[in-house]
């Protein structure tokens, strides 16, 4: 199947920001993102202390000099650690006034708990304040915590994540209202993209990193991909 030429342009979504040249899910990550062209920013949060934190792993020793889960640090200590090349662990709204609206912004809650009830806060803050909503996704794996945002903040987009493929194919995404489903490279199923694009979602593939998985999805017709290189995928 490949791409159909009237469809919307191929999405480029800078996984974790372009954390294949910056250490991942930090400003300068995020930056150096929307320098290469990408499209779309990806960033994963974590709720600790009220503060909303950028964060993939519940432990610290990969991605920062910090050792330990991130739940048991408080949270001035987590904001001296260095996450990398100088940089500290950010916060959400440190990430939205840096972005301001250069890209898309795709928010995965990485925790539950009050995390939706936090994010959805924010973003509808940012909103008042002129983010357009097309500008906008938080998505998920916890989809209990997916389907209390979207109980908060209805009018934010949402995509569910998907690492397998369910027996309801893309109906898990319908019945919680999502726009896209997002779906692990290793997980691809022609029946599953068929399925969803029949139910007018969009499918985005992640990590996309080699350039020929980049041109295989193009083939296949997927809407776009998460990639920790951009510019591998634009053009």
């Amino acid at each position: 199947m490949s791409r159909n030429p009237s469809a919307s342009p191929f999405t480029v979504i800078a996984h974790r920001g372009g954390s294949g040249h910056a250490p991942e899910n930090t400003l300068l990550a995020l930056d150096t993102g929307i320098k290469m062209g990408a499209h779309w920013l990806e960033c994963d949060v974590q709720l600790h202390e009220g503060a909303l934190l950028l964060m993939h792993d519940l432990r610290l020793e990969r991605t920062t000099n910090g050792k330990g889960r991130l739940a048991d640090l408080p949270l001035a200590e987590l904001r001296r650690l260095d996450a990398g090349k100088g940089q500290q662990i950010p916060t959400l709204e440190e990430v939205l006034d840096l972005v301001d609206q250069r890209a898309g912004m795709n928010i995965e809650l990485k925790t539950w708990n009050g995390t939706a009830a936090a994010v959805a806060k924010v973003l509808r803050e940012y909103v008042a304040q002129g983010w357009p909503l097309d500008k906008l996704m938080v998505s998920s794996f916890h989809l209990p915590e997916l389907y209390e945002f979207r109980q908060i903040a209805p009018e934010i987009p949402i995509g569910v994540l998907l690492c397998g493929v369910p027996l309801d194919w893309a109906g898990c995404a319908v019945e919680l209202g999502a726009v896209s489903l997002n779906v692990s490279d290793e997980f691809l199923d022609e029946r599953l993209l068929a399925d969803a694009h029949a139910r007018g979602l969009k499918v985005y593939v992640y990590t996309v990193n080699h350039p020929e998985e980049i041109a295989r999805m193009k083939a296949m017709g997927v809407d776009g991909i998460f990639t920790n290189y951009p510019e591998r995928a634009l053009g």
